[in-house]
């Protein structure tokens, strides 16, 4: 039982006999007859072989360990895959949304350019004597000189972001 379990537990930490006899400071033959039966290692060689492993002496010492079977690694290789293809399926609707909303501030951009040159700042003829008009063309020209400065850097922003989030063909 102990000599199945270092011999299992060994593999599955992907040990070589000569790299666990390093560790432990024994030669490869050492462990080799531990592992087919023909002696034990003594009570500090059990607890260095206990570290060398990580695993408990209780462990070693136990019930046989057993090795993942193929069927086992199988299903946690489709898990895997799938949880893999629903991360790839989220990732393109982000990008996919990203996409068109870097797409729709450009179109915003360009509408609003459109109708203040349209308008061409109707707010210059108001007559300020009144206070409300006063307020509201105030923020009329407020919003004009904000947009005129800021928009072709957010456009030009908008633009980069499309080319950057568009779908690439494979």
């Amino acid at each position: 039982m102990l000599n199945e379990n270092i011999r299992t537990i060994r593999k599955a930490k992907g040990l070589s006999q000569e790299e666990l006899a390093v560790k432990l400071n024994v030669v490869r033959q050492t462990i080799s007859k531990w592992e087919q039966g023909l002696s034990v290692p003594d009570s500090e060689l059990l607890l260095a072989l206990s570290e060398a492993l990580e695993t408990p002496v209780s462990t070693l010492l136990g019930e046989t360990v057993a090795e993942p079977e193929a069927d086992d690694l199988k299903a946690i290789s489709q898990k895997l895959e799938v949880i893999n293809l629903q991360l790839s399926k989220r990732q393109r609707s982000r990008r996919k949304t990203v996409h068109w909303l870097f797409i729709s501030i450009a179109i915003l951009i360009v509408l609003i350019a459109a109708v203040l040159l349209f308008l061409n700042s109707p707010y210059l003829g108001w007559n300020y004597n009144d206070p409300e008009t006063a307020v509201l063309g105030t923020f009329f020209h407020s919003f004009e000189w904000l947009f005129v400065r800021t928009a072709p850097f957010v456009f030009v922003g908008a633009i980069v972001g499309i080319v950057l989030t568009r779908r690439k063909e494979r």
